[in-house]
């Protein structure tokens, strides 16, 4: 297991000094943040941020993320001159020795929380997400939300509304279908993996519709072209929030297919409904087993990539809710031990 950390370069306070501190750090996670959705990520971006990375004795091979244009999920004829870019981007990552391309298929929303600064007892701040705040959301007067690439107008988000209102899972599989028919040829032939994103939350959200929900999406993408290069970002987080998902069930037959090729590893408190808020990465903070989720890794002969992916805001620090550098860094020292432990003393069963 690598253990990598996700930077938003120059504009993220968390730099690349502070996480190369971090014991066990194998690399980092990051995008192309300057160039617009849909177009060609030119090969100069690429080696510039790559080369930056490695002067701080840092790899730099899972780019999170190249964003999938709205008019390929909505199968617009635009699409495929979208597609040709797609393609051309990742043949541009290839050469740059990029080995994975971390993406999602969500209509509009990427994550989606309804708290961003939820205190806790301890009186760290975390994300959380509540069905009854969703539904109280007024669309109409836009929204922003942290981890989009950019946020929308109200009159460009209705108007992109109506247009997903013509589409249900159905043409939605259909149009991620077009697009990986497309795609991961390529990719197969770079020798890329592309490792597509969970629905989060898993559910649909805003009358939007979702289709990586859980396991038998999980299983209906890899079979829509049946091979290693189209695999997954399994995200412990996103696919823990739906209450009927087993994580370390999903990492045993997944991972087991070899189709897991980047882990994100984090916990979440959950109830029956599905409302749920993230916690801390130990396992006894959340609902999820993180010490056998990273056993079923182990067990399974992971060798990809990892990263804590999200964090509570602790010990007074600020910045980007979710991406702060004390608590991720406390995730992946834990995560580390686990895995050391199981490596040194956990034989499978």
């Amino acid at each position: 297991m690598k253990m990598s950390f996700r930077w938003y370069g120059d504009s993220d306070p968390v730099t690349l000094e502070y996480i190369r501190q971090i014991p066990g750090m194998h690399g980092i996670v990051s995008a192309i943040y300057d160039v617009p959705v849909g177009e060609v990520w030119p090969v100069d971006n690429i080696r510039q941020i790559k080369a930056r990375i490695e002067a701080h004795g840092l790899a730099f091979e899972v780019i999170e993320s190249v964003p999938v244009h709205e008019d390929i999920k909505l199968g617009k004829p635009s699409r495929d001159r979208l597609i040709a870019n797609y393609q051309q981007s990742i043949r541009n990552l290839a050469a740059c020795g990029l080995k994975v391309i971390c993406y999602n298929f969500m209509p509009v929303f990427d994550w989606t929380r309804t708290t961003l600064a939820k205190k806790l007892e301890d009186g760290s701040t975390t994300l959380a997400f509540t069905t009854a705040e969703a539904e109280a959301i007024d669309l109409s007067k836009g929204i922003s939300l942290p981890g989009w690439d950019s946020s929308y107008k109200p009159e460009e988000l209705k108007a992109l509304l109506d247009e997903y209102s013509k589409v249900d899972e159905e043409k939605l599989w259909a149009h991620l279908t077009y697009f990986l028919q497309a795609i991961i040829p390529v990719a197969e032939e770079v020798g890329i993996k592309m490792a597509i994103h969970p629905d989060d939350p898993p559910r649909p959200i805003f009358g939007l519709p979702r289709i990586v929900k859980n396991r038998d999406d999980l299983a209906r993408i890899v079979k829509i072209v049946d091979t290693p290069a189209n695999g997954l970002t399994l995200c412990s987080g996103s696919l823990g929030a739906g209450p009927e998902n087993n994580v370390e069930a999903l990492v045993r037959e997944f991972g087991g297919m070899g189709r897991i090729h980047f882990a994100h590893l984090r916990n979440v408190k959950v109830n029956a409904a599905g409302d749920f808020e993230e916690t801390a990465h130990r396992s006894d903070c959340g609902s999820l087993d993180m010490a056998a989720i990273v056993k079923a890794y182990h067990d399974t002969g992971f060798e990809g990539y990892a990263r804590p992916d999200h964090g509570r805001m602790i010990w007074g620090e600020t910045g980007k809710p979710g991406y702060g550098l004390y608590d991720r860094a406390l995730g992946a020292v834990y995560l580390n031990g686990l895995w050391e432990a199981v490596d040194k003393f956990g034989a499978a069963k």
